[in-house]
């Protein structure tokens, strides 16, 4: 690898110094795109996982197939930080360092990393619940105003307190579920629950620091409430099976986030669909590598498509029938 950059390095110098001998100005030439018919995009995901997996497989496939109906190739440093916050950093400094054209975030921690990393190289998100959170910026509106955007994959808060009410309209208590150290976590929450208080609920946080105590806090909010909310959240998405165990035997059903989650111990869900989610994304690198498009004015966008979804085995087990336009989750192969 170290030669292959070495050459890389010694080509770049060659190729400029012709370059500037042929009188050109030498806007760029440094970079592995000057032709713009090749470019380089490094993808950082946070961690293995069914629903990043998608996202990034369907901005792998549609970036690519747009640049081959146009003439040109895209080539990706593809990286995964098996949910480390700190190897997400490193991963990105590297991205920086080979001057990557752009920088896909696959989840948050990514993206953190990517706006501490550079102002210059195109970032764009996805996976992100939401960018005014993920940044720290509460006063983002639908830009961000700097070399930031990308796609959320949040489905429309105020639909899934909706979806809860129709599937448990007669429920008084419901306990929200989620992770404390997940700020897009901390978001959803704080926004579904006034939508789910003026639907007559009374909502309780239960929140966990890690998937540590996880346990302790889903045993204890399934012992005090009759339906649980789980918002979209990288740790519950990793550790499913630990609320099962909760809440199956206390027939406590979990109303999900997102499908993944649902998969895993939810009944039902408001489902987007993750690879549509990375291909929305990868029309925006092309936009921007391809047709210039400036990043700093580009909106953040959401997914195009969302389903209401039911996992059929958990149904089964509190003995409950899915109301009228659900979909049934197809079962992992």
């Amino acid at each position: 690898m170290q030669k292959r950059r070495l050459f890389a390095a010694l080509l770049a110098g060659v190729t400029a110094l012709t370059l500037t001998a042929c009188g050109s100005s030498g806007g760029g030439a440094d970079n592995a795109t000057a032709d713009g018919d090749s470019f380089t995009v490094g993808i950082c995901q946070l961690a293995p996982h069914p629903a990043l997996d998608a996202a990034s497989q369907g901005f792998r496939d549609k970036l690519t197939e747009l640049m081959e109906a146009d003439g040109k190739s895209v080539s990706f440093e593809d990286e995964n930080a098996n949910g480390d916050q700190p190897t997400c950093n490193t991963i990105i400094n590297q991205f920086v360092s080979s001057n990557v054209d752009l920088i896909l975030a696959n989840a948050t921690a990514p993206l953190q990393a990517a706006a501490s990393a550079t102002s210059d190289i195109p970032i764009l998100g996805t996976s992100i619940s939401d960018y005014g959170t993920a940044l720290d910026d509460t006063a983002m509106s639908e830009t961000t105003g700097r070399n930031i955007s990308g796609t959320s994959d949040l489905a429309p808060l105020d639909q899934q307190a909706a979806m809860l009410q129709e599937w448990f309209p007669d429920a008084k208590n419901v306990g929200l579920l989620y992770c404390s150290s997940e700020a897009n976590s901390q978001y959803q929450i704080g926004v579904i629950k006034p939508e789910l208080e003026a639907l007559g609920y009374t909502c309780t946080e239960y929140t966990f620091s890690d998937s540590n105590d996880l346990s302790t806090v889903v045993t204890k909010a399934a012992q005090e409430s009759e339906v649980i909310y789980v918002p979209t959240d990288n740790v519950v998405a990793d550790n499913t099976g630990i609320i099962a165990n909760a809440v199956i035997p206390a027939k406590v059903p979990v109303i999900a986030g997102e499908e993944g989650i649902c998969s895993g111990c939810g009944v039902a869900t408001l489902s987007i669909s993750y690879y549509e989610l990375g291909e929305t994304t990868a029309q925006m690198a092309y936009d921007i590598l391809v047709n210039g498009t400036d990043i700093t004015t580009m909106p953040i966008q959401s997914a195009p498509n969302v389903t209401k979804k039911y996992n059929a085995d958990m149904c089964e087990q509190f003995g409950l029938t899915p109301p009228d336009g659900y979909e049934a989750i197809e079962a992992a192969e």
